[in-house]
């Protein structure tokens, strides 16, 4: 089994293994940071009006637990409607720091029936940690996710 089949496996895992939405959430982030040391922070988004919140993750506490829609990349993502990969987030005009020492960020949109319903965060210290790979990877998980995401709206 390939790294990346065995990490969607996990989450698939996590989902069906645990009952509360929310633990399940942690889970996944769990099982996808314990498998990939370059996800130093991952957390789910779930966005609610204009609003996104901060569901489950894994790393250091942040005070980003609601970002607004347009605002960092978290929610220029949501305005655009598109996945966002950052390889220096020093590069942004409209960046909200969670911690000084994130050099790096990707965030992949979470899609149930047609419409945003939250969003996968990962963020990594070093320059360029992310890429295409990733956010396939991402992708893949988002949509494992969706159903469970949709249900706490």
């Amino acid at each position: 089994m390939s790294h990346r089949d065995d990490t969607l496996e996990a989450v698939r895992r996590s989902v069906a293994e645990v009952a509360a939405p929310r633990a399940a959430l942690r889970a996944a982030m769990q099982a996808l940071a314990e498998r990939h040391a370059h996800y130093e922070w991952v957390g789910i988004y779930v966005l609610r009006g204009d609003e996104l919140d901060l569901e489950a993750f894994v790393g250091q506490a942040t005070e980003h637990v609601a970002i607004p829609v347009g605002k960092g990349v978290c929610g220029t993502a949501v305005a655009r409607r598109a996945n966002q990969l950052v390889t220096d987030v020093r590069d942004l005009d409209n960046y909200i720091a969670c911690s000084e020492s994130v050099r790096s960020e990707i965030v992949v949109l979470i899609w149930h029936q047609g419409e945003i319903v939250g969003q996968i965060d990962a963020d990594c210290d070093a320059v360029g940690a992310f890429d295409a790979g990733d956010e396939a990877l991402l992708s893949r998980v988002a949509e494992i996710l969706g159903p469970v995401v949709a249900g706490l709206l």
